[in-house]
């Protein structure tokens, strides 16, 4: 039997990319999983190929919204119970990524998503977490909030360096309530954020990149560790991606 069988998970941008590979595997490992996301027909279109046992629920949240994620919330605590862990997934980015092309309603809604929304989210979890003296949270960073790498522009880089700092802020100080916070930070994935570059990406460079996968595989080992261990933060890059 599995450390996590009988744990819940709460999903955030689980309906695809990095967020449906993390629900996954924590469904494999035994928890409870719901996933949440702005389209509900892609949150339903997920969980119905999920056959295993229990069912993966389903919720849509804007996490940018505050109201949003609060229904989200008072939903999970009647359908959940308490969140053993919270996978900050969502995010986005923009195409026209240069400081010069990009328009400041488009930086606001960046930020708003990939920073705020991390907030929101942390804001309504920590005090069932606190009161219980447990719980373990995920961050989906970037190396863009490691490296400030031309191809994530300027908005996303900002947002993921400011999201960074937010999940190590937090591990500092919910530490003492026995609470632990990973932050992770991952080179190119194959997902559908990838329609969102400037440019095309081809097969031949698809090929070489992580799957959504392999970030799924470390957030289950990391969850199955005892309460007294703690990653506070994780890279993982495609073998042929620099990372200097």
């Amino acid at each position: 039997m599995s450390a996590l069988t009988g744990k819940t998970a709460l999903i955030t941008g689980g309906a695809t990319g990095i967020g449906w590979g993390i629900a996954k595997a924590l469904a494999e490992a035994g928890c409870r999983v719901a996933i949440t996301g702005r389209r509900e027909d892609k949150l339903h279109e997920a969980a119905a190929t999920w056959t295993g046992t229990p069912p993966m629920l389903t919720h849509g949240v804007d996490v940018a919204n505050r109201e949003s994620v609060q229904t989200l919330f008072a939903w999970a605590a009647k359908e959940l119970g308490q969140i053993d862990i919270l996978v900050c997934s969502a995010g986005m980015n923009i195409k026209n990524r240069m400081l010069h092309e990009m328009r400041p309603e488009q930086w606001d809604e960046v930020m708003a998503v990939n920073v705020t929304g991390v907030y929101n989210c942390l804001y309504e979890v920590l005090p069932q977490m606190r009161a219980r003296k447990d719980g373990l949270i995920f961050i989906v960073s970037s190396v863009s909030g490691k490296r400030a790498a031309p191809l994530g522009g300027v908005a996303y880089n900002a947002s993921k360096f400011a999201v960074t700092g937010l999940g190590t802020s937090a591990w500092g100080e919910e530490s003492a309530n026995g609470i632990r916070i990973t932050n992770i930070y991952p080179g190119e994935v194959d997902t559908p954020i990838l329609e969102h570059r400037p440019q095309p990406v081809s097969e031949e460079r698809r090929a070489t990149m992580l799957r959504p996968e392999d970030i799924g595989v470390l957030v289950a080992t990391i969850a199955q560790l005892p309460p007294h261990a703690h990653v506070p933060e994780l890279v993982i890059k495609p073998t042929v991606q620099a990372y200097v």
